[in-house]
C-alpha cells in the first residue's frame, strides 16, 4: 500500500492517544488532566479518520494531513507537560511526535 508508513504511524498514534486519555481518567487529580484528555481524544479521532482516508485511492489529502500534523504537535506538547509523572503521557507524546514526522515526510515527498 502506497501510504502504509504514514497509516502505521497514524494508527500507532491513535492507540497511544486512546490509552493516554483513558489512563488520565484514572489519575488522582483528574482536573489537571482535562486538557490532556481532550487533546488526546481529538488527536485520536483525526488520526483515525486520516488513516481510513489514506487507505482509499482518494488523493486530495494534503490539507487533512497538515491538520493532522498540527494536532499531533499540539497533543505531544500537552502530554509532555505530564511526562515526568505519567508514563502514558510520555509514550503518547513520543507517538504523536513520530506521527507528526511521518505526516511531514509524506507532505515533503
Amino acid at each position: 500500500m502506497k501510504n502504509s508508513k504514514l497509516i502505521d504511524a497514524l494508527n500507532n498514534c491513535v492507540a497511544h492517544c486512546n490509552y493516554c486519555a483513558d489512563a488520565c481518567l484514572d489519575e488522582k487529580n483528574i482536573q489537571m488532566m482535562v486538557d490532556c484528555i481532550r487533546t488526546d481524544k481529538v488527536c485520536a479521532e483525526v488520526c483515525s479518520a486520516t488513516a481510513k482516508i489514506l487507505a482509499t485511492s482518494y488523493e486530495d489529502v494534503n490539507d487533512l494531513i497538515k491538520y493532522c500534523h498540527k494536532l499531533c504537535i499540539e497533543c505531544a506538547k500537552e502530554c509532555e507537560k505530564h511526562k515526568d509523572h505519567h508514563q502514558h503521557c510520555k509514550e503518547c507524546a513520543d507517538a504523536c511526535r513520530k506521527c507528526a514526522a511521518a505526516c511531514e515526510e509524506y507532505l515533503n515527498s
